[in-house]
């Protein structure tokens, strides 16, 4: 059932949203030169795909998570991308291809050893990575690894169709800040 809500969601999503994600990526061209941000990250079963966001630091910043990365890094629009979660919208095509679900763990990079052993200890990884849930709706990033893989395994065991909803609903009205930078 919530691959079915995914695909659909993200469909219209996609349909809606696109005359806003051109501009964000005409806009972002000329912050960056390359508005789109690709990268790899661990998927369900532990899987690489390709994550795909709008650009929100320089080109030259280095591949780490968020939270290990320079707030001087963000661009003027990569700000703004960010408080709106608007450098997210990308991730609507992660959703249409069944790599990702709105609600699930946050997907992390393959250097984040200590969350992938919390995660895989608790059968986080065994589920498809998510835009937004628990964790992100209450301020948990990836800065503390332990905490975050416990708040996504409550999560996985208490999904309902309810609780899709209203972390995705209390994401579009801005409650999480997202991922730290420092």
């Amino acid at each position: 059932m919530i691959r079915v809500l995914d695909f659909v969601m993200a469909f219209f999503g996609l349909m809606f949203a696109w005359p806003f994600m051109l501009v964000i990526a005409l806009v972002g061209f000329f912050d960056t030169g390359s508005p789109i941000f690709l990268q790899e990250r661990v998927g369900r079963g532990k899987k690489p795909f390709t994550l795909i966001k709008f650009r929100t630091m320089s080109r030259d910043t280095k591949s780490v998570a968020s939270h290990l990365a320079s707030a001087a890094s963000i661009t003027k629009l990569g700000g703004f991308l960010r408080r709106t979660k608007m450098d997210e919208l990308p991730q609507l095509i992660n959703v249409l291809k069944g790599e990702m679900s709105f609600v699930g763990p946050r997907p992390c990079l393959f250097n984040q050893t200590e969350l992938i052993s919390e995660r895989d200890l608790l059968g986080v990884l065994d589920v498809l990575p998510g835009i937004t849930g628990l964790a992100q709706v209450n301020d948990i990033d990836m800065s503390t690894p332990k905490l975050l893989a416990e708040t996504d395994a409550e999560m996985i065991a208490t999904l309902s169709i309810m609780a899709y909803f209203r972390y995705i609903i209390d994401t579009a009205l801005g409650k999480g800040s997202g991922d730290r930078v420092k």
